[in-house]
C-alpha cells in the first residue's frame, strides 16, 4: 500500500495493520518515504490516536531498526530503569548501585540532557577519568564484575525514533502519548533487559504537567512492555518541586553519594528506596515491602555505595571521589538568591528551576553546547518551608560572575511565596502494572 493510502486511512481513524506500520517504518528509516508524508502521518496519528496493537506493533518495528543488545552475556535478571525526565534526578545515580548490590544486574545505556533536564550521562562525567563510550564486550564484563554500568547510547540504535523525533520537534507532534511511549520504549526494548522499571514524573518540571496525563503514559508505556514480553511496572513520581536539593551535574553526584550514605535529601531518598524496590520486584527478590526493606538495609550499610565506587573505578573514573566527594573541583563564584517576604514556599516552578541552572552553564539548549560540571544550584527552601524576608532560598554557582544576573532572577521568579501554609504534597502517586492502577500513600 501507498504512504499516501496510509495516510489517507489514518486520517480517518481506521487502525494500521502491523504489515503496514513496519513497511512505513522501513521506508521512512531507508529513506524511501520523504518528510512531509510522515509528518502528515504524524499529524494524523496526533489527532486520530492508536490502539493498543499499533502502538506495540510502531514500538517493536521502531526498535527492530537498527542495533539490539542481547545481554545473554550477563549473568543473572538484568532490570533497567527509565525516567521521564525532571529537575535533580540522579535517581539512577542511587537506585542502580542499590540494586546491583542486592543481586540484580543494571546494564544501562542513558542519555544527556537538554534544555531544562538533566542528564545522566553529564552527571557521570562529572567524575575524574569515567567513561562513558565503552565497547560492547568490556560493558558485559563490568556489569558481570560490579552488577552495574552506565553508558552513553551509541551505535545505530533505533534509527527510526531519531529520524522520527526529530520531525516531531518541528511540527508539534512531540505531546502525543503513543509516539511518546513508542519513542521510550522502542530504546528500552532494543536495550535488552529483561525487566523494565519506569519512572514517570508528574508536575511543573514534568513532560505530563497532570496526574491523569501521566497514568495515561504510563499504562501505554508498561501496555507496550508486557506485550513485547518484558517485566515491567511504572510508578508516578512527582515533579512539582526539584527532586533533592541539587541541580547540576557534579552537585547531584555528590548529593547521590550522600543519599547512599543514608543522610540525602529525605525526598529523594524514599522515591529512590521505592524505585528500587520495583526493580528489585521485576528482579524476583520478593514482594514490594520486602524489597524495600532490603533497599533501606543496603542503603544504610553502605553496600549501594560501594558499588557505585565499584562501577566508577571499572569505567575508569576516580573512585577517591566517591569516597571523598569534597574533591570535586568547586565553582570560582557563588552567589546566594533571598526570598523577598515573608511567608511559606506554596509553589516552585520546577521548569524555571531547570532553567536557571542551565543559564549558570550546567546545562545545555543545543547538544553539542559544553557542560560546566561545576555550575548548578543548591536549594535550602523548600515546598511547605516557612521563610523570612531574607532568608536564603539557594545558592548559585558558575565560572562566571556575569552568569548570575539573569539565573539568580529566574530562581527567584520560580517561588510563589503565601501567607499561608500549604497542604502537603504526594511524593509517589501511584503503580502501574498491566493488572492496573494502585494508589500508592
Amino acid at each position: 500500500m501507498r504512504m499516501y493510502d496510509l495516510i489517507e486511512k489514518k486520517k480517518h481513524g481506521k487502525r494500521l495493520t502491523r504489515q503496514e506500520i513496519g513497511q512505513m517504518v522501513r521506508g521512512f528509516v531507508e529513506g524511501q518515504i520523504p518528510d512531509y508524508q510522515m509528518s502528515a502521518m504524524l499529524m494524523a496519528i496526533y489527532f486520530r490516536g492508536m490502539d493498543e496493537e499499533e502502538t506495540l506493533g510502531l514500538t517493536l518495528e521502531m526498535a527492530s531498526s537498527g542495533d539490539t543488545v542481547d545481554l545473554s552475556g550477563i549473568e543473572g535478571i538484568k532490570v533497567d530503569k527509565h525516567s521521564t525526565g525532571g529537575v535533580g534526578d540522579k535517581t539512577t545515580l542511587v537506585i542502580g548501585p542499590l540494586a546491583a548490590a542486592l543481586g540484580v544486574k543494571v546494564a544501562k545505556m542513558s542519555g544527556r540532557g537538554l534544555g531544562h533536564t538533566g542528564g545522566t550521562i553529564d552527571k557521570l562525567e562529572s567524575i575524574p577519568g569515567l567513561g562513558t563510550a565503552i565497547g560492547r564486550e568490556r560493558f558485559f564484563e563490568i556489569v558481570n564484575e560490579t552488577g552495574i554500568a552506565v553508558i552513553g547510547q551509541s551505535g545505530n540504535m533505533v534509527p527510526a525514533d531519531k529520524k522520527l523525533y526529530a520531525l516531531r520537534d518541528v511540527t508539534a507532534t512531540v505531546d502525543s502519548i503513543p509516539l511518546i511511549a513508542s519513542s521510550i520504549m522502542s530504546k528500552k526494548l532494543a536495550a535488552g533487559s529483561d525487566g523494565i522499571v519506569l519512572d514517570v514524573k508528574t508536575g511543573s518540571g514534568a513532560f505530563m504537567k497532570s496526574l491523569e496525563e501521566s497514568v495515561a503514559l504510563a499504562k501505554e508505556m508498561v501496555a507496550i512492555g508486557t506485550g513485547a514480553g518484558r517485566r515491567c511496572c511504572a510508578v508516578i513520581t512527582d515533579m512539582d518541586v526539584p527532586l533533592g536539593c541539587a541541580i547540576g551535574n557534579s552537585l547531584e553526584v555528590i548529593e547521590a553519594i550522600e543519599t547512599l550514605k543514608g543522610h540525602g535529601p529525605e525526598d529523594l531518598a524514599e522515591v529512590c528506596l521505592q524505585l528500587c524496590a520495583h526493580m528489585l520486584y521485576m528482579g524476583g527478590k520478593g514482594d514490594i515491602k520486602a524489597c524495600y526493606n532490603m533497599a533501606k538495609e543496603a542503603m544504610a550499610d553502605g553496600r549501594g555505595l560501594r558499588t557505585l565506587a565499584a562501577m566508577v573505578k571499572a569505567q575508569g573514573g576516580d573512585d577517591s571521589y566517591i569516597l571523598e566527594p569534597e574533591r570535586f573541583k568547586k565553582a570560582p563564584f557563588c552567589r546566594e538568591v533571598k526570598a523577598g517576604e515573608d511567608g511559606y514556599i506554596a509553589h516552585i516552578d520546577t521548569e524555571s528551576c531547570g532553567i536557571a541552572s542551565t543559564m549558570l552553564g550546567a546545562g545545555r539548549q543545543k547538544k553539542e553546547d559544553p557542560i560546566d560540571y561545576s555550575a548548578g544550584i543548591r536549594l535550602y527552601k523548600k515546598y511547605g518551608e516557612k521563610v523570612k524576608k531574607g532568608d536564603v532560598i539557594g545558592i548559585l554557582y558558575a565560572s562566571k560572575e556575569e552568569l548570575f544576573d539573569g539565573a539568580s532572577k529566574k530562581l527567584l521568579s520560580a517561588y510563589t511565596i503565601d501567607s499561608k501554609a500549604p497542604g502537603d504534597k504526594k511524593l509517589i502517586y501511584a503503580r502501574v502494572t498491566k493488572e492496573g492502577v494502585d494508589p500508592i500513600g
